[in-house]
C-alpha cells in the first residue's frame, strides 16, 4: 500500500507538518509507505484551459505537477492537507490540484482520498468540502474520521496542543488504511464497478 500526501502549506515544518506527520506515524505502523510532496513554497501557476494535456498526457507546464502525477498514478491513496486562507485552502495549492487532477488520465477510480485542513480558527469547514470535490468528481471514496478532519493551531508548533485534532489525524490514518485494504480485497474479489461511457450535457447547445 502506498500514500502519497500533498502537504500545501509554504512552511515545510509548520502546523501542516506536525497534523501529517501524525498520519504518517499510523500509516507506518500498518505497513503503509508514504511520500510527501510539499507544493506550498513552490511557484505554481494556474490552470489555463489550453487542453494540450488531452493530446500529451501531461500538463504543458513542466514543473511540479507532472513530477507527482507519477507517484499519483501508483498511490492506492492521497491525502491532501490544506492551510485555511480566507476561508478557503491556499491558491498554491489549488492551482496544483486543479492541474493535477485535469492533466493526469489515469483512471483513478478507488484510489482512498483524505483531506485535512489546518486552520487558526474559522474556514476549516469549507476548507474540507473544497478539498473533497476533486475526490468526489473522480470516484474516489472519501476517508473519514472520529470528527471533521481539521487541525487547529497559528504559530508553528501550535497544533501539538490540539490533542482532538492529531487524535483525529491518527483515527483518519488508521480508517484510511482499512479502506485502502478493504478496496484492495474487493478488487481481486470482483473488479471495479461498471463504467458507461461519459455522456456530456451541456446547458447551452
Amino acid at each position: 500500500m502506498k500514500v502519497l500526501i500533498i502537504n500545501g502549506s509554504p512552511h515545510a515544518k509548520g502546523n501542516t507538518a506536525i497534523a501529517i506527520n501524525e498520519m504518517v506515524k499510523i500509516f507506518a505502523a500498518e505497513g503503509v509507505e508514504t511520500e510527501i510532496v510539499q507544493v506550498g513554497n513552490k511557484v505554481v501557476r494556474g490552470c489555463v484551459a489550453c487542453r494540450k494535456c488531452a493530446e500529451t498526457g501531461k500538463c504543458i507546464f513542466d514543473d511540479i505537477v507532472n513530477k507527482t502525477a507519477p507517484l499519483f498514478a501508483e498511490a492506492d491513496g492521497l491525502v491532501i492537507a490544506a492551510p485555511v486562507y480566507y476561508a478557503s485552502a491556499n491558491g498554491t495549492l489549488i492551482s496544483f490540484l486543479d492541474r493535477l487532477f485535469f492533466s493526469t488520465h489515469f483512471d483513478k477510480t478507488m484510489k482512498v482520498g483524505a483531506s485535512v485542513a489546518i486552520a487558526r480558527r474559522g474556514g476549516s469547514s469549507s476548507t474540507f468540502d473544497e478539498l473533497n470535490k476533486f475526490f468526489t468528481i473522480n470516484q474516489m471514496p472519501v476517508a473519514s474520521s472520529q470528527y471533521w478532519n481539521m487541525v487547529y493551531g497559528l504559530n508553528a508548533g501550535d497544533a501539538e496542543q490540539d490533542l482532538e485534532g492529531l487524535q483525529t489525524m491518527r483515527t483518519l490514518a488508521r480508517n484510511m488504511t482499512f479502506l485502502m485494504k478493504s478496496i484492495a480485497l474487493g478488487k481481486e474479489k470482483f473488479g471495479l464497478p461498471e463504467k458507461e461511457s461519459w455522456t456530456p450535457t451541456n446547458f447551452i447547445r
